[in-house]
């Protein structure tokens, strides 16, 4: 139990200067801000931050459609790998099959 209580401890101490590194980092970074130039300042905004997740983006978009493309023309080839012309020969053999046997069954059209 007291070794229980001494980790929680050292954790509270851990956060406690977690805490403070983090304010002491936030004054620095104000502090630089005051410094940039306004060039400097749209290099950072524009070029880091937003072109970053501009091209992370397009780049998405892009992998998203090119993989619903690619399904697609699966699809497709799926559909159409038997040539329309033994599709109906099978069709015509199948359909003298069926009539043959509603003959047998007595039904004639």
């Amino acid at each position: 139990m007291e070794h229980y209580l001494a980790l929680g401890e050292k954790e509270s101490e851990a956060k406690k200067k977690i805490k403070e590194a983090g304010k002491a980092l936030d004054a620095k970074v104000i502090a630089k801000y005051k410094v940039f130039t306004e060039s400097e300042i749209k290099v950072l905004v524009v070029d880091d931050k937003w072109m970053a997740a501009l091209e992370k983006a397009v780049k998405g978009e892009m992998d998203r459609i090119s993989q619903r493309l690619t399904e697609r023309i699966k699809e497709l080839a799926d559909r159409y790998v038997t040539p329309l012309p033994i599709l109906v020969t099978e069709t015509e053999t199948l359909s003298n099959k069926v009539d043959a046997h509603l003959k047998k069954m007595g039904f004639i059209w």
